[in-house]
């Protein structure tokens, strides 16, 4: 059996990862909270991992970056997991001339999207963007 890699924890690093283990908006955060209060504990890195739902050397990484960034290296950082294909600051000029030409027609405007950008893009992504867009205009109408 290997040696455990124990954090100790004042009361106060305890009391905010209870905290943030409790009320934390992302489920990642709370099972990562959870993974330092258990190994507090003294519990060994298999155990955790069952508990967790995570392999034991994800464990282990996620207790040494606790380590070295403190709680806030329990946040998942920015500029993590797939990019998006429009971006609404950029294009929404031009999915709003699209979208008054072809007006009852998505798919139309979706195919002019993808020639005029000459990058393809899913009928779902496409959706949503206009469906946030959507939602955008429509707060400043009320205004």
């Amino acid at each position: 059996m290997g040696r455990v890699n124990t954090p100790t924890l004042d009361e106060t690093a305890k009391a905010e990862l209870e905290k943030r283990q409790r009320t934390h908006k992302s489920h990642a955060v709370r099972m990562r909270c959870q993974l330092v209060l258990l190994k507090a504990e003294g519990r060994p890195s298999n155990e955790v991992a069952g508990i967790v739902k995570m392999c034991a050397m994800s464990v282990n990484n996620w207790l040494n970056r606790y380590k070295t960034e403190g709680i806030e290296g329990l946040t998942t950082k920015p500029g993590r997991g797939r990019k998006a294909l429009i971006f609404s600051v950029q294009d929404q000029q031009l999915a709003l001339d699209l979208i008054k030409t072809n007006r009852q027609r998505l798919q139309t405007a979706k195919a002019e999207w993808e020639t005029q950008q000459g990058k393809p893009i899913g009928g779902d992504a496409f959706r949503r963007f206009l469906k946030v867009l959507v939602d955008d205009t429509s707060g400043f109408a009320s205004e």
